[in-house]
């Protein structure tokens, strides 16, 4: 991903509301796998981790970059923006 496809994205997820939460029992696969399956109907999804979770959000986000074949899109803060290319329900052109 080039920096101004990031650039772009990251213009796009700030409008998003995070869709999901990792609290205290950080990375667990029920929460890879609602994350994994939000990608069949979004390409941008923001995900919020909470103060009581002990785990850094960059090592969250590659974990969960890995696990659901998506892209990091940014860490900021203890927001993560991930991008998954959709073949079905693409709404996303990247300049």
């Amino acid at each position: 991903m080039t920096s101004k496809q990031r650039s772009y994205l990251k213009s796009l997820a700030s409008n998003l509301e995070p869709i999901f939460q990792i609290g205290k029992s950080s990375l667990t696969p029920e929460v890879t796998e609602a994350v994994s399956e939000a990608f069949n109907t979004h390409e941008l999804i923001k995900v919020a981790v909470l103060k009581n979770c002990i785990d850094d959000p960059r090592v969250i986000a590659e974990a969960l970059a890995g696990r659901t074949h998506s892209q990091v899109v940014q860490v900021i803060g203890k927001k993560i923006i991930l991008y998954k290319e959709s073949r079905e329900h693409k709404k996303i052109i990247l300049p």
